[in-house]
């Protein structure tokens, strides 16, 4: 079988199946373990590949009791790796568990996600503080390894210093951001309904003016035949007026012969006898 090719710059159907399936097992487990295997767990959740959001584990009652006692850092940096970012993580590292480089670029990766519902041309300088990155390419080949792990789809801008992102992933959202989402839908809701009521605009305008060039083809179709009508009227009558005129004039008259005696110049001589 032929490897699917899956091109990189397009939003894929596999973002959500990618980011929220592998969790799963995860889930499972934590369900039936307690203490020191869940902190275990965590720290398992936090490096495996293709798990990016986790508020379904941290809803789990036995994830929920680390949070006070002695894994309380191992909950917390959960919940770094569900809503924080890599600069949070530098600044208060004491708080946190110590991340392994896999896990560090994990979170980098989840912080170029937050980025990108922040602005959807992040400029190089930005990625460069917020990730703590000393150069460009190393910055371009985080990015690049972002975009085929499905964290970001979109390009990057040499040129200008960027990266130019069209879809990123969801993120797990805290309760307290749930009047926000419902602002954001909102504004998304009203800028629908102004899309909508400028279509219907342009729908009644062009309605409008297919009508009128309709009844102005039908004018011209009208005139038209009236013309054709007028000509053909024309020439009948013309017709009719030169055939009555020749009847009118006299034929010319022809020479005849008859009744007259015609002319000779013969002479008869009378013979001698």
């Amino acid at each position: 079988m032929n490897p699917i090719s899956m091109d990189k710059d397009e939003p894929s159907s596999l973002l959500s199946f990618s980011t929220n399936h592998p969790l799963e097992q995860f889930v499972l487990l934590a369900k039936g373990a307690k203490g020191f295997a869940c902190a275990e767990l965590i720290k398992q959740v936090l490096e495996a590949p293709g798990v990016h959001v986790f508020g379904e584990l941290l809803e789990i009652p036995n994830i929920k009791e680390l949070e006070t006692g002695p894994y309380a850092t191992h909950f917390k940096t959960l919940n770094l790796f569900a809503y924080g970012t890599y600069k949070e993580y530098l600044e208060n590292k004491s708080e946190y568990l110590e991340l392994t480089p896999v896990q560090c670029k994990k979170l980098q990766h989840l912080t170029i996600a937050t980025l990108a519902t922040q602005e959807k041309c992040i400029p190089y300088s930005v990625l460069l503080k917020e990730l703590d990155i000393k150069n460009v390419r190393d910055l371009e080949d985080l990015i690049i390894e972002a975009i085929y792990a499905d964290i970001i789809h979109g390009k990057l801008d040499q040129e200008c210093k960027r990266v130019e992102v069209d879809v990123a992933l969801g993120r797990d959202a805290r309760l307290e951001d749930a009047s926000s989402i419902a602002d954001v839908l909102a504004d998304w809701c009203n800028a629908c309904e102004q899309v909508l009521s400028s279509v219907d605009r342009h729908i009644q305008r062009a309605n409008h003016v297919k009508q009128k060039a309709i009844r102005h083809q039908q004018g011209i179709e009208q005139e038209i035949v009236y013309i054709k009508k007028t000509l053909k009227t024309q020439l009948e009558n013309e017709d009719s007026a030169s055939g009555g005129g020749a009847e009118t004039h006299s034929a010319p008259k022809k020479n005849s012969g008859k009744g007259k005696t015609p002319r000779t110049t013969a002479k008869f001589w009378q013979k001698n006898t």
